[in-house]
């Protein structure tokens, strides 16, 4: 037994839900996140200050050495990365995969700009997810542009022909992954007669914005792009025939650089992503945005700065194959996060099933994916700008 006792209040209709809103804004919750934000700091200061130091020293130490050594650069042979001058700007394999993941992170580095901004300026009500996925689609669908511009500038830069393929790749890279899982997704919750199911007209609406909005938008950015007639800025000269690549440690190969590389920035932002799990996959509300924004920042730098430090490292090695390595390293963080969902489901959830399990893990996948790209284009254009700089700054014979 239980009664029930009713109280006038002023508070209109559209604000009723906001004081279990404000429960994330809590002042023990709050403690949590400021804590997380000072440890994402601290972290990232010692670790950047720690890399910046060493970097400044050796590259100092370096062009110190190599100005001194030009009089007599006929006697004695180039060692580390300066020796490897004629090759570090050859262009890479698969460059048209290479260009189209660079142009898709792009677009969902804006794409994630744009809902932050959207999140701060107060469009996003609490209780209301579908307000936040019809702006991720429609957001997305406008972007396309922005990733067909960028991938057939970059491809074209890199002297590719088939400019018309590229664009193809650029526009199936991540939506073909995101469509394939969504069809098994959704039939799913069709044969379990959940109410997660798309019902068939928003499907045919999400097709439509997709047919006459997105591809439209890709092919006019792509066209842009290729008559943007924009040069791949080498400050030296490639040479013909590529040098041999030293036998490097194990600890230098591509995949436990990658582990290193996602390492970090995966420290600085895991404890907010709790929150962040708790609030999509359960029953908290999440809506500090400022914060969340703060520690997007700061993965962000902290993943630009390893980026570049692990390049210069491979370049000191010799090993002058970085263009793949830097956009895999950029992109680890996004195989960290997959990770941590694991950890969730199994030690933080209460979900079970396979409905449950198919949709958190493809859901999730996709959701990394994304990270995956958007981080290593952020990687990726760190380490160019970072190797154009080094190498404009000495004379290369």
């Amino acid at each position: 037994m239980y009664s029930v006792k009713w109280k006038e209040t002023e508070i209109p209709f559209e604000k009723r839900m906001e004081k279990y809103s404000q429960s994330s804004s809590l002042p023990h919750h709050l403690e949590i996140h400021w804590f997380s934000i000072i440890n994402s700091c601290v972290t990232v200061l010692l670790l950047t200050g720690f890399l910046a130091t060493i970097l400044m020293r050796v590259l100092k130490n370096d062009f110190v050495k190599y100005a001194h050594d030009e009089e007599s650069a006929e006697d004695q042979e180039e060692t580390g990365w300066k020796y490897i001058h004629g090759d570090v700007f050859r262009y890479p394999k698969y460059k048209s995969l290479l260009a189209a993941a660079v142009g898709s992170g792009t677009q969902l580095f804006t794409l994630t700009i744009f809902i932050f901004v959207l999140a701060l300026v107060g469009v996003f009500y609490p209780y209301n997810r579908g307000a936040l996925f019809t702006a991720l689609v429609v957001i997305y669908a406008l972007t396309a542009g922005i990733a067909g511009y960028t991938a057939a500038s970059f491809f074209c830069q890199l002297e590719g022909t088939n400019w018309v393929r590229n664009l193809l790749l650029t526009g199936a890279l991540f939506c073909g992954p995101l469509f394939l899982t969504f069809c098994f997704l959704n039939t799913v919750a069709i044969a379990y007669s959940a109410t997660a199911a798309l019902p068939f007209g928003t499907i045919v609406v999400i097709f439509l914005i997709w047919a006459l909005v997105t591809t439209p938008l890709l092919v006019l950015g792509g066209i842009a792009g290729k008559n943007s007639k924009a040069e791949f800025q080498a400050p030296v000269r490639t040479t013909k025939y590529p040098r041999e690549i030293p036998q490097l440690p194990w600890y230098r190969k591509t995949l436990p650089q990658m582990a290193m590389a996602g390492f970090l920035p995966f420290s600085a932002i895991y404890i907010e992503l709790y929150y962040i799990f708790a609030s999509v996959w359960g029953h908290r509300i999440y809506t500090i945005y400022s914060i969340l924004f703060i520690v997007f920042i700061i993965l962000l730098i902290v993943t630009a700065f390893i980026t570049v430090a692990l390049t210069y490292f491979q370049l000191a090695a010799e090993d002058h194959e970085w263009w793949w390595r830097s956009f895999l390293c950029g992109g680890s963080t996004g195989l960290f996060i997959y990770g941590y969902c694991l950890y969730y489901y199994y030690a933080r959830s209460d979900m079970s099933g396979f409905m449950q399990t198919s949709f958190f893990f493809g859901y999730m996948a996709c959701v990394c994916y994304g990270f995956f790209l958007m981080l290593g284009s952020i990687g990726f254009r760190a380490s160019l700008f970072f190797v154009r700089h080094i190498y404009r700054s000495i004379k290369c014979e």
